[in-house]
This record gives C-alpha cells, sequence and structure tokens, in this order.
C-alpha cells in the first residue's frame, strides 16, 4: 500500500525549516505533497503562484514530492487527496501546545486522518518566514535561513534599504 502524506504552511517564503521538513517526510513516506494554503484574508509577500513556483524549484530533485495549492480546511484538503497523515513541524515548545489543539480539532472532524509531528532541527528552530522576511526588509542577509532562489525573489520584492 502507498503512503501519502501532506504536508500544509503558508511557506511565505519557503525557509531551510521547510526543506528539511520535506526531505525528511519524502524518507519516511512513498509520496509526499506539499501543499500551500490559500487565505484570502492573509496578508503574504509571495502570490500563490510565486510560492508554488519556488516551492517547485527547491524540491525538484526530490522524486517523490508534489507542490500543490488548497482552500479551507487542511483536513478537508488531505481526505480529498485520499491522504492517511498530515505533517507538521515543531519548532518550539510553544508549537507544540498550538499543533496539538489542531490535530485534536483534526482527528475530530477527520478520525481516518492522523497528524504527524516532527521536530525541525535544531539548527533551523528559530526560522520563520516572517523572521525571514523582516530580516530581508531591513537589508539584511537571509541566505543562511532560505534558498538562493528565494533569497533572489526576496530581493526582487523588498526595494534595497
Amino acid at each position: 500500500m502507498s503512503s501519502l502524506a501532506i504536508y500544509v504552511g503558508s511557506f511565505d517564503p519557503v525557509t531551510f525549516g521547510h526543506l528539511d521538513l520535506v526531505h525528511r517526510a519524502a524518507k519516511l513516506f512513498d509520496r509526499v505533497v506539499v501543499a500551500v494554503g490559500v487565505h484570502p484574508s492573509r496578508k503574504v509577500l509571495f502570490s500563490i503562484d510565486e510560492r508554488l513556483g519556488l516551492l517547485r524549484q527547491v524540491t525538484a530533485e526530490i522524486a517523490n514530492v508534489e507542490i500543490d495549492s488548497f482552500q479551507g480546511l487542511a483536513v478537508a484538503y488531505c481526505a480529498r487527496r485520499g491522504a492517511r497523515v498530515m505533517v507538521r513541524g515543531l519548532r518550539v515548545s510553544m508549537d507544540f501546545e498550538y499543533e496539538l489543539q489542531i490535530a485534536q480539532a483534526n482527528a475530530d472532524m477527520a478520525p481516518q486522518i492522523d497528524t504527524v509531528f516532527l521536530p525541525t532541527a535544531s539548527r533551523y528552530a528559530f526560522v520563520t518566514g516572517s523572521l525571514v522576511r523582516e530580516i530581508a526588509s531591513h537589508g539584511g542577509d537571509v541566505s543562511r535561513y532560505a534558498p538562493p532562489v528565494v533569497c533572489q525573489a526576496l530581493a526582487s520584492k523588498i526595494p534595497p534599504v
């Protein structure tokens, strides 16, 4: 039986922390879909098409990874795709409380879907998309936190300081 896992997020922008989780999930599951949530009320730097394009570029070498987007509840998207597993990353202990609450709500709505938590590698535990955007907006070097193609995209979006 083929195993499908879905890793959902905003990926605005994709960071090395995200990629670490993608690589690790790709080793655990036959297929991994990295799904970008579209939330019309959420303010983002990169459009959905830009985020999908960046994710496709930085995951191109991982054969069992697919990039997609969705609207609405992540658990409903997982059910539509026939996934039995949703992958979530944990950076710090505060993430666990929030993620556990979401996982429990998801389990209530769709008991056939399990949430698997993967701890982020310690070197990326503090890295978030918002942190990367903030550093880049002040002209800081984000090459330690995001792939070169993402750094280039950030540079083209954010005017020099």
